[in-house]
Formats: structure tokens, C-alpha cells, sequence
């Protein structure tokens, strides 16, 4: 059964998961909602991305429509989510990529307009979190639920592998992160005027950052609550970040295990998903790649049998979208 995807915000997430939506074999796209475009400028948006590429195929805007390759999608303009009508284009799941409906109470003013779920493209204070690969067959049938964030979805799969067959006493991550929309090409006074380091330009700084996400590990492997945390370092690429995970283990193992552990789950159990490499690689090496998570073997290294840093990559746009459709097409028929 194909999948009948919303997506409110055609923002960078909005667009890579149409993208990504109009890719799968069981799901497709037929409603979007921004109040800030129109679908002209839309349709412009979606084909040409100055990161992933032109898309290979037709896109025009045609009435109210965006069509993709004949695959004809309502255009909403609505700054409301109760009165966007999902209902009338049997959307059944929507993707809330705006990043201002995060909060599980707003997310469900989707469900007025008749959505049947909400899939919240970034962490939720408060609705139930999913990583695919991780603990999404712990999903229950709730109807706002939360893909957590792309690093989130990195370092989970990395994390339960190493706690599954090692043990994870404690541990920091940092993510040497790709900029995103939030920061500002030039100097200029900080979106939201919290972190002034925010405000220096993106083009020209490596810029110290919060992050929630490994501390939202704990909420995805309860086993992990409290003993991971860490931050970002913002750089001057456009796309593709890595996760530096330094960890203390329960149980000793060489460097040659630990690799051959996250190796063996990237070839069964987590493959799609997870993904390994000794090569030489670069960021750039990672663009467009689907998977979550790619350990770096030969970047990382062991101090002793009992403190491991494990190197992963992932590109933060695509593989996070890909991520998101994979789990709605997962909890459709649960």
C-alpha cells in the first residue's frame, strides 16, 4: 500500500522529503502546505538544489498544483494547521517541517484538517521519539510522533551497537556539523538572540554549538538515560556532518572488535541503515548517501581496551529524510 504523505514547511527538510517520498516504492507525496512560498516559486525550489542537484524529471506548477514528474500535488497557503485541508487530498500522514510545531499539542492541529498522523521532523519535548534501526518497532500506534534529529539518528545506531555488545558506561559526542538554515551568511544579530555565537557568519567561522542529540539517545535507549551528552561545532559546508563519539566500556575490547561488531551490524541486522568503510573518505564522499550512519574505520581510535572513539559520517539532509519516509511507511499499517 503506497503511502499518502502531507508535508507542512517546503524548507530544506520539506523538500528533501518529497524528494525522498516521490524515490520510494511505497509512498508518494500529495499535499504540501508553506504560507511563504508560492507554488511557482515552489515548483523552482523543488527542482533546482544547489546542494543534491537538479531533479531528473518534469516540475511545473499548474493551478494549485505542483506536479513531479505527473504526480500532481496540492498547494496549500495556510499559516493555520487546523485549516489546512488534508482531509480533501486523503493525506494520511504528514510531515511537520516547519520547526515550529514540535510540541505534541501543536502538532495535533494537523489531525483537524484530517491527517491521520503526524511525523515531527526534529526532537519533540514531549511526543514519543522513533530512530529507524534503533527502537522503531517499539511504536505502539501513536498519532504525533517525532523522527528526533539527524544526528540523533546518527549516533543512535552507532550507540546500540557498541552498548549491545560492550556496554556503555559513558560518553561524549561531538558533531562537526554541516550550517544550517539558522545561521546567518554574514555577521548579524543571532536568530532568537539566545546564541550569540549564531550570529557570526556561517561562511567564514567554526562556531561551538548546543545539541540535544545525544542526550535524546536516552529517550530512544532507555539503557543509555544520562550517560551520553555532547555539542556541535558548526563549519562552513553546505551539507554531510560526522559524529565523534568517545566512549568508556563496560566490558574490554580491542579496537579490531569493536570495529568488526559495528561491521557485522552494518551487513545484518542495521544494514540500510548503518553502513562502514576503511577507505580514505571524505565528506563530500557521503552526499546523497541514504544511510543514517557510516562508521569511518580507519578514522577512528583506542586508547586502551575500555575508551573508544568511533568516527561516523552521515549526510544530515538526505539520509534524515530518507529516515523519515522509511518510518512513516512503517507505522502505516500498524
Amino acid at each position: 500500500m503506497t503511502v499518502k504523505i502531507g508535508i507542512n514547511g517546503f524548507g530544506r527538510i520539506g523538500r528533501l522529503v518529497c524528494r525522498a517520498a516521490l524515490k520510494h516504492n511505497d509512498a508518494t507525496v500529495v499535499a504540501v502546505n508553506d504560507p511563504f512560498l508560492t507554488v511557482e516559486y515552489a515548483a523552482y525550489q523543488f527542482k533546482y538544489d544547489s546542494t543534491h542537484g537538479v531533479w531528473d524529471g518534469e516540475v511545473k506548477a499548474d493551478g494549485d498544483c505542483l506536479v513531479v514528474d505527473g504526480v500532481r500535488i496540492k498547494f496549500f497557503a495556510e499559516r493555520d494547521p487546523t485549516q489546512i485541508q488534508w482531509g480533501s487530498v486523503e493525506a494520511e500522514t504528514v510531515c511537520e517541517s516547519t520547526g515550529v510545531f514540535t510540541a505534541e499539542e501543536k502538532a495535533k492541529m494537523h489531525l483537524t484538517g484530517g491527517a491521520k498522523r503526524v511525523i515531527i521532523s526534529a526532537p519533540s519535548p514531549d511526543a514519543p521519539m522513533y530512530v529507524m534501526g534503533v527502537n522503531h518497532t517499539d511504536y505502539q500506534g501513536a498519532t504525533i510522533l517525532s523522527n528526533a534529529s539527524c544526528t540523533t539518528n546518527c549516533l543512535a545506531p552507532v550507540a546500540k551497537v557498541i552498548d549491545k555488545n560492550f556496554g556503555i558506561v559513558e560518553g561524549l559526542m561531538t558533531t562537526i556539523h554541516a550550517a544550517t538554515a539558522t545561521q546567518l551568511v554574514v555577521d548579524g544579530p543571532a536568530k532568537g538572540g539566545k546564541d550569540w555565537r549564531a550570529g557570526r557568519s556561517s561562511l567564514s567561522n567554526l562556531l561551538p554549538s548546543s545539541t540535544g542529540a545525544a542526550k535524546a539517545v536516552g529517550k530512544v535507549i532507555p539503557a543509555l538515560q544520562g550517560k551520553l551528552t555532547g555539542m556541535a561545532v558548526r563549519v562552513p559546508t553546505p551539507n554531510v556532518s560526522l559524529v565523534d563519539l568517545t566512549v568508556r566500556t563496560k566490558e574490554g575490547c580491542s579496537g579490531e572488535q569493536m570495529m568488526s561488531a559495528l561491521k557485522e551490524a552494518s551487513e545484518g541486522e542495521m544494514e540500510g541503515i548503518l553502513g562502514f568503510t576503511t577507505d580514505a573518505v571524505a565528506s563530500q564522499d557521503f552526499l546523497g548517501d541514504k544511510r543514517s550512519s557510516i562508521v569511518d574505520g580507519s578514522a577512528c581510535i583506542h586508547l586502551n581496551d575500555n575508551f573508544h572513539k568511533v568516527i561516523a559520517w552521515y549526510d544530515n539532509e538526505w539520509g534524515y529524510s530518507n529516515r523519515l519516509i522509511d518510518l512513516a511507511v512503517y507505522i502505516s499499517d500498524k
